[in-house]
């Protein structure tokens, strides 16, 4: 088995490589990570124009996860002219079909702007060839980062933030992926959060949110009610553990479950002494990944022991 290289993945193009999924490619016999592409390489000093107008990277691994190499990106999923923003996809396998939900916004918003955000639903069979279903009929014209899992009852859930709504996670169910019915708010921190995850692994459900300073784990038996369990992935910006570019709080994460070993991959801004990002170098990002435990009831992770993936061929 080969250890994780570290950092895990740089985006060769613009170095902005962020909100990672992780999915099994049966077609290609290999993992793909696709993410959100930012254009860190954007010389504007007003706004945030680098963050937008992105489109979906694509890296793949045929060692299990340790090493990963980029493809390209999607291509096909502009539904409408011009320039869009694509974020933080989420992709679910279910009878042999690729299901996408990303975030879309209509260009690349000038500074201030409040442009509306949607979640759009795509269906692939191979990952390549993407059709467009439109918008999901949510809350609020300010939702981002879905994520689908199989409710063990039957249908499925879908968790995602909602912006409008002091950026707190809400959900929605569907008995066949294309329609959704609202159910409701979910979660919600003091401070807001973003990008929740849901896995089975350890006897639980794992629900995890970035708070931006680590990500905040739940746990439930039905995934309808949550309780506090733990934070993992935290760090003060500046911060570093022992691998290279794993460097303050861990970002938006993306968890594959494998038997019984998790994996979280997550991202990290390696050159950003805080909140801000005035130049090119405190933009870029760097993907990680690292093995998920349950000790006594509570999800735990240790950042500088070097992981050492083999993500089995999923049927």
């Amino acid at each position: 088995m080969t250890q994780a290289s570290a950092p895990l993945f740089r985006d060769p193009i613009f170095d902005g490589a962020a909100d990672p999924t992780v999915i099994y490619n049966p077609l290609e016999q290999a993992w793909w990570m696709v993410y959100t592409n930012r254009r860190t390489t954007i010389t504007l000093e007003e706004g945030l124009s680098w963050l937008f107008g992105s489109d979906l990277g694509v890296a793949s691994s045929s060692d299990g996860g340790a090493s990963w190499h980029y493809r390209g990106i999607l291509e096909g999923l502009p539904f409408e002219w011009g320039r869009g923003t694509f974020w933080a996809p989420e992709i679910f396998a279910h009878d042999g079909i690729f299901h996408m939900y990303v975030s879309y916004i209509r260009g690349i918003p000038s500074p201030g702007a409040d442009l509306p955000m949607h979640i759009h639903h795509y269906t692939s069979p191979d990952l390549i060839s993407w059709t467009h279903h439109g918008p999901l009929p949510l809350n609020s014209d300010r939702v981002i980062d879905a994520c689908v899992i199989e409710r063990p009852g039957g249908g499925f859930r879908m968790w995602y933030k909602d912006q409008a709504g002091g950026s707190v996670t809400w959900a929605a169910d569907s008995d066949d992926l294309f329609d959704w019915t609202v159910i409701g708010q979910v979660l919600a921190t003091p401070t807001g959060h973003e990008g929740p995850n849901v896995f089975a692994f350890g006897g639980y459900y794992w629900l995890l949110v970035d708070s931006w300073a680590g990500q905040l784990a739940y746990r439930s038996t039905d995934v309808d009610t949550w309780e506090p369990a733990g934070t993992i992935l935290a760090g003060q910006h500046g911060e570093r553990f022992a691998r290279t570019d794993d460097v303050g709080p861990g970002l938006h994460a993306d968890v594959v479950v494998d038997g019984d070993r998790a994996w979280a991959f997550y991202f990290t801004h390696p050159d950003r002494p805080g909140q801000h990002h005035p130049t090119i170098r405190s933009r870029r990002s760097s993907i990680q990944v690292v093995e998920l435990k349950v000790v006594d009831g509570q999800l735990v992770c240790d950042r500088d022991q070097v992981p050492v993936p083999a993500l089995r061929p999923t049927p």
